[in-house]
């Protein structure tokens, strides 16, 4: 790979947290190596807990930021939250970014999701107060906190940047009022980009901040692949997994509901063949990032041409960890340096 490139902060990584721990040390050091900008580790239901994952990476790597994207107060509490994202912030030195987001499928643990505002908002409230160290009582409609509450070790920044996932209205506008960031997971869409800005500017209006100090981050499934065709039959199997999720979020697209009942169907029985074939070519361009590297360049400019911040491409990366990355770090990300 020869020498290290400086960090690009409109490319990230995301990994799935699937994998050996000592897996996550030598792709985290791969990552910042080629020049990534920032690498994620996703925090998703029945997977591992993100936190091993980025303090492998973290004891790895020197230069890129890390973080989790996205951890959720329905199922971890912001005390432990706050915990551990200033014991990341730490072991990096002063690198980690802080992701959030509701989450999916909270229905399947038996948890209400009546709140999602509140939650998020105090959840966010919690954090920061902890990480600075303020100790007041909170009682808020969700969650609680002693004045006697605190960490008990000095943090390395008081302050840590936000991320807040999410694709909704009332949460964009929240995270005009307190993110750095705002990442739509599992888009590869342009068209996105306006809605999410228009959602951000009333609460950034609201807080006194410019709606473009918040940077909207896309972010989907990758496999990259000098056959262009073997990588989009690959990437359709993983697609067809969230598409009845998300596509009835973009207000952008117009699907049929029958077909997203049939993919629904088809993965419900584990038949990914039939429910991948079933999405057609211009929604997998606009729920992922499949084909040949120059067809990868090709969506990432238009991404970054739209008005977003940055890039994120996500698990598998290609027919093999390594390869994807590879050709992400030596085809890909050259062409935006």
């Amino acid at each position: 790979m020869g020498t290290p490139r400086e960090p690009d902060d409109r490319l990230s990584i995301a990994f799935q947290s699937d994998k050996r721990p000592a897996e996550y040390a030598e792709l985290g050091a791969i990552v910042e190596r080629y020049g990534f900008g920032t690498v994620s580790v996703y925090a998703d239901l029945l997977f591992q807990p993100p936190l091993l994952a980025l303090l492998m990476i973290a004891g790895a790597t020197r230069r890129i930021r890390l973080g989790p994207a996205c951890l959720n107060p329905y199922t971890l509490h912001p005390v432990e939250i706050a915990g551990q994202i200033a014991t990341l912030d730490a072991a990096s030195g002063g690198r980690a970014y802080l992701g959030l987001a509701r989450g999916a499928w909270l229905d399947s643990l038996g948890i209400a999701d009546a709140r999602s505002l509140t939650t998020i908002r105090e959840a966010v409230t919690i954090v920061q107060q902890l990480l600075r160290g303020e100790r007041r009582e909170f009682n808020g409609k969700v969650f609680r906190l002693s004045a006697d509450h605190a960490l008990q070790w000095a943090v390395e920044r008081p302050e840590i940047p936000l991320l807040i996932g999410t694709w909704g209205a009332r949460l964009a506008a929240y995270a005009g009022e307190v993110a750095t960031e705002l990442k739509v997971g599992g888009s590869a869409n342009p068209a996105i980009v306006a809605p999410i800005r228009a959602r951000i500017a009333p609460g950034a209006a609201k807080a006194g901040r410019d709606a473009g100090a918040v940077g909207i981050v896309l972010g989907a499934v990758t496999v990259v692949d000098e056959d262009g065709e073997r990588a989009r039959a690959q990437v359709r199997r993983e697609v067809a997994r969230y598409l009845p999720v998300v596509a009835p979020l973009d207000p952008t697209i117009a699907l049929d509901p029958e077909l997203l009942t049939r993919i629904d169907a088809a993965v419900a029985r584990d038949d990914l063949a039939t429910a991948g074939a079933l999405v057609p070519d211009d929604i997998l361009d606009r729920f992922a990032f499949a084909g040949t590297p120059a067809q990868i360049i090709r969506q990432t400019e238009a991404i970054l041409a739209a008005g977003a911040a940055r890039v994120e491409f996500g698990t598998p990366h290609g027919l093999t960890a390594r390869e994807g990355l590879r050709l992400l770090g030596e085809r890909v990300l050259p062409a935006f340096q």
